[in-house]
């Protein structure tokens, strides 16, 4: 299917920069050439087909089914299986965050819904289903999900609504009508859409395929095996500590993702790191902190950090 970037990354890798394929440049150039192709061309067409789907689930109406369900557990369930057709990216956080509250949606479904959102990203599922295969795409899915109810369940056990800044409670955004978009609108926005999220994208993937090449070209894998590897006790937990700092959506971490992977790094580390970069990341806790006070985010990257651990622990020993 992506023969033809494999040939135009040969084409300017080993025929007009003349590098040898069979030292570590060469095949640090050709890695990036060739993923930097194939998931650009994946993304454009990817994220059309989202924002289609997407233009069905707007805000509104999201919220509106959310705060329909008396069962927690059911509602954190409905709210992960939400975050993952409605992928906001981290900049709507607050305003979906105040939308939510105000709609009387309890705040452990809220947060499992801002959880699963950049976690479990379709476009990411996608990417990762042809990068890597059906089975390490399901444990991603799976255990996102997984991640994003069990966390909402634990933080709406502490009584949340107390770390809430009180202005959050006071804003009344109304019940707007829900227009119903006709086709030619939803291909237009579409369009658009595709544009400006490659726009906002693209440097994250220039960056996260830039590592992805230089671990494929330069790290020994004797090294990853001594400090990373499945005898490593601390291999988790510094995945997690690594990925924190770093600020990309899911479909930025995969050639990364794919690189450890490659050099033999177990599956539970990997996905731990990507949990970590998509899930709680710097910039989405800095935004959280206009609308929850430090004891809530304190919890809030608690649990996650837990959690995350125990799913790379997991799947370390399964996998």
């Amino acid at each position: 299917m992506f023969l033809w970037a494999e040939w135009v990354a040969d084409l300017i890798a080993f025929r007009l920069l003349r590098l040898d394929p069979g030292v570590r440049l060469g095949e640090a150039v050709h890695f990036f050439i060739y993923d930097m192709l194939k998931i650009t061309v994946m993304l454009s067409v990817i994220i059309y087909a989202v924002t289609i789907i997407r233009s069905f689930f707007p805000p509104e109406r999201t919220r509106k089914l959310l705060s329909s369900y008396r069962y927690k557990w059911l509602g954190n369930v409905a709210a992960a299986l939400l975050g993952v057709v409605t992928p906001f990216c981290s900049c709507s956080a607050v305003p979906v965050f105040i939308g939510f509250v105000e709609a009387g949606v309890p705040l452990g479904v809220t947060f499992s819904f801002l959880i699963s959102s950049p976690m479990v990203n379709e476009v990411a599922a996608v990417l990762l289903l042809g990068l890597v295969g059906w089975r390490m795409t399901l444990i991603y899915v799976v255990t996102g999900l997984g991640v994003a109810v069990l966390s909402g369940l634990v933080i709406g056990r502490t009584n949340p609504e107390q770390w809430v800044e009180p202005y959050v409670f006071a804003i009344k955004m109304g019940d707007p009508d829900l227009a119903t978009p006709t086709w030619t609108e939803r291909h237009r926005e579409a369009i658009t859409y595709t544009k400006g999220i490659l726009k906002k994208v693209l440097p994250f993937l220039v960056v996260g395929i830039g590592i992805g090449g230089f671990i494929h070209g330069y790290t020994p894998e004797a090294w990853l095996a001594e400090h990373a590897g499945p005898g490593t006790w601390w291999a988790v937990p510094l995945a997690v500590v690594v990925g924190v700092p770093l600020y990309s959506n899911a479909a930025g971490t995969i050639p990364v993702v794919t690189a450890l992977m490659d050099k033999g790094l177990p599956v539970g580390t990997v996905l731990a790191f990507m949990m970590a970069v998509t899930a709680l990341s710097l910039p989405e806790l800095i935004i959280l902190r206009r609308v929850l006070r430090p004891q809530l985010l304190g919890i809030f990257v608690g649990v996650m950090t837990v959690t995350i651990i125990a799913v790379g622990y997991l799947f370390n020993a399964l996998v």
